[in-house]
């Protein structure tokens, strides 16, 4: 599917994130993905088969922690 050398990873891997962007439309908050991921600015995806990845957000790990 990918053209790319070397290839974009698949979308059923963990660092499906890292495929190139091939359509762009940031005023409607989306990407798709080389490996057609569809990637939206709130971190949720929505892979090839219709499944849905739930925004995935840093954690606040160390915020308000007393050293």
């Amino acid at each position: 599917m990918c053209p790319h050398q070397p290839h974009c990873p698949t979308s059923d891997g963990p660092d499906r994130d890292a495929a190139r962007t091939v359509a762009s439309h940031p005023e409607q908050g989306w990407s798709l993905l080389c490996n057609g991921v569809v990637v939206f600015e709130d971190t949720g995806e929505l892979l090839p088969d219709g499944a849905v990845v739930a925004p995935h957000r840093p954690t606040d790990a160390g915020v308000g922690a007393v050293a």
